[in-house]
């Protein structure tokens, strides 16, 4: 067993650093790239409430932002509002449809600036998103001083990203919902 440092074998089961109650926390959520994964992987939803608490674990929380891509279909408004009522603040963006058809939306330029502007407010970042394009932003946040912490589902989370942050927490089906 590796100890306290995943390795490519131990992700599963990792034992966390320990967290110091002094530190004051900042999450980040890409909705999107959450909400697929959870779906591709368990065929359920992420329960944006508990994640929030499993993440915070008794931290002070400075902020926590989810963000969101709407699409004109989709009337996101009741999710939106239980996202403000347990504690984030939503950023929410149109879904871009592009002359081919093709639709595109992300938050990843959204996400770097917040990120890289809270960074000398708080001692630790926590992104909960697999996605690997965030782990030059993550390098950038370490230089900085900053702890960079990875929430994601092993089975959709880069490598790349997994080894970049100064920890990466496998997230597994008990912060899912049952429907």
């Amino acid at each position: 067993m590796g100890g306290a440092f995943p390795t490519r074998e131990n992700t599963s089961s990792v034992l966390r650093r320990p967290i110091h109650m002094h530190q004051r926390l900042a999450v980040y959520v890409d909705v999107q790239n959450m909400f697929y994964s959870a779906k591709a992987l368990y065929q359920r939803k992420l329960n944006f409430e508990l994640l929030l608490k499993k993440i915070v674990g008794g931290r002070e929380l400075v902020r926590a932002i989810a963000y969101i891509i709407q699409a004109p279909d989709v009337d996101q408004s009741g999710f939106i509002n239980f996202l403000h009522q347990i504690g984030f603040e939503v950023k929410s963006k149109e879904l871009k449809v592009r002359p081919d058809g093709s639709a595109k939306g992300d938050w990843d330029m959204g996400i770097a600036i917040d990120t890289i502007s809270m960074a000398e407010r708080v001692d630790v970042i926590s992104l909960v998103s697999g996605d690997g394009d965030f782990s030059d932003l993550l390098r950038h946040l370490k230089a900085r001083g900053v702890r960079c912490e990875v929430y994601a589902f092993p089975g959709s989370t880069a490598e790349e990203l997994r080894y970049t942050a100064t920890e990466y927490i496998p997230l597994d089906s008990d912060v899912l919902l049952y429907e």
